[in-house]
């Protein structure tokens, strides 16, 4: 069962603020993916508290600046399940895990940045790690 849409609204908009397009259905993920020139950074968003709460302000810290990947995009675990699925067929080969990253380049992934590596951590210091991962690939 998905989670309340009013209680995950304001984590919505946490991310549609810094300017991440939301990825509502299959098909939204889908033509996000087919667009394989340059950069794309896909989000999985979360209710987690232990870590999407630091997750969602780094996304926003980290774009802040350039380099920035060319196109980025948002899928919502436990809330908007179909287009999470398929979101996450893009990375098959890595467990689940939300909140986490994807950072592709020309179709390809380059980096997936799983839970465990933003729990526990402040926003500040998961935005330096995204800002690194983006000046590698998307400069």
């Amino acid at each position: 069962m998905p989670y309340d849409p009013v209680m995950v609204q304001p984590m919505r908009d946490e991310l549609a603020r810094a300017g991440v397009a939301e990825l509502l259905a299959p098909e939204d993920v889908d033509r996000f993916m087919a667009q394989t020139d340059g950069t794309a950074f896909l989000v999985v968003n979360s209710v987690c508290g232990c870590a999407a709460g630091s997750a969602r302000p780094a996304v926003a810290l980290a774009l802040q600046q350039d380099p920035r990947p060319q196109r980025v995009a948002t899928v919502f675990a436990g809330q908007d399940m179909e287009a999470t699925e398929r979101a996450r067929s893009y990375f098959a080969d890595y467990p689940p895990s939300s909140p986490s990253f994807a950072l592709f380049r020309d179709g390809e992934l380059v980096h997936l940045f799983p839970r465990h590596r933003i729990e526990g951590r402040d926003p500040r210091s998961i935005a330096a790690d995204l800002r690194k991962l983006f000046d590698r690939h998307c400069g």
